[in-house]
């Protein structure tokens, strides 16, 4: 790999003091690194190193818009699900890469999520961890009916639902008590956030279904406005009789693996940590 651009969380590396000793030393072996201030990805980016958190991670898996570039994400933070090396592994980390490549590539599933609403056009948007509904504000719980593949599931009141990834199984989906789930694998999960009623699992989906979020039409008077977030990035107001269809986007994220510890162990490490 002889070409770098780096992504930093500048909350977590404000004076970019390690970003530019990570810099220096790609440098200093005759890598070029370009920093995400000073323009987009350029052509022929072998790495897109990504120096923050998960949300930081995640946030430059959306942004790359179908570039085929794998990630390496460098753990400014407390906990780190997504990221390979924590700051004081860093430079090690690199010199390994740099030696011998990545020990593996991962490709993780994402998905694709379409809103409709009547009379307005449909808009999509990407996720690699999950797409939530919840509420917007207040404390209305949200009226669903869920299909599946066109087949009506359930109806369901709750403060949301997750459609998680395998990768985004660890994050929101694991507090609210989903399953975890091997982040290579190629499924879904649904969950629901504290429903009210007898149907409180998750249940997994493969990943050729078409799950399809409809909330209650305005004739309910509990059904107020939802919000549609990915990744907790980008987020979208819902409107009563709205809905979202979330299916296996086509493209993926392609994470740098450094060391051949397993999934199991690694889960291990970050569960005895918190």
């Amino acid at each position: 790999m002889n070409r770098f651009y780096v992504i930093t969380n500048r909350q977590k590396d404000p004076k970019l003091a390690v970003t530019g000793t990570l810099c220096d030393f790609l440098k200093s072996r005759g890598k070029e690194c370009v920093l995400e201030s000073e323009g987009p990805v350029p052509e022929g980016t072998d790495c897109v190193l990504v120096l923050g958190g998960d949300g930081t991670i995640l946030q430059a898996a959306r942004e790359l818009k179908g570039r085929d570039i794998p990630l390496l994400g460098v753990n400014l933070g407390t906990m780190g699900y997504l990221a390979e090396l924590d700051v004081h592994q860093a430079i090690p980390g690199l010199s390994e890469l740099l030696e011998k490549g990545p020990a593996a590539v991962e490709e993780r599933m994402m998905l694709k999520g379409t809103l409709y609403r009547k009379g307005e056009p449909p808009c999509s948007d990407l996720a690699l961890n999950d797409v939530l509904v919840g509420r917007e504000s207040g404390f209305k719980i949200i009226r669903f009916k869920v299909y599946v593949d066109g087949e009506f599931l359930s109806s369901y009141a709750a403060d949301g639902m997750i459609v998680a990834t395998p990768t985004g199984s660890t994050a929101y989906n694991l507090s609210v008590g989903g399953p975890i789930v091997e982040p290579t694998a190629s499924l879904m999960v649904l969950t629901p956030i504290a429903p009210h009623g007898m149907i409180n699992k998750s249940i997994v989906f493969s990943d050729k279904s078409r799950i399809r979020l409809e909330l209650s039409d305005a004739a309910d008077r509990q059904t107020g406005n939802a919000l549609a977030g990915f990744d907790s990035d980008s987020q979208y107001v819902l409107r009563p009789g709205d809905s979202i269809e979330i299916e296996k986007a086509e493209r993926t994220t392609r994470i740098i693996k450094l060391s051949r510890i397993g999934f199991l162990e690694t889960l291990r490490r970050k569960m005895s940590a918190e």
